[in-house]
């Protein structure tokens, strides 16, 4: 196995890798979990800045 070919499999793997994190990411399912997290983080309840 040479070089070329070995680089080639992981630049594929590192791709679907990418997509399928990119599909987790904006999926459906999620939102509403990011969407609550993000609020949290901007959310202030505690008087601390």
């Amino acid at each position: 196995m040479d070089f070329t070919l070995l680089s080639s499999i992981f630049t594929l793997v590192s791709l679907v890798v990418f997509i399928g994190i990119l599909y987790w990411a904006f999926s459906k399912q999620n939102k509403a979990k990011f969407e609550t997290l993000g609020r949290t983080l901007l959310d202030n309840e505690d008087g601390h800045k």
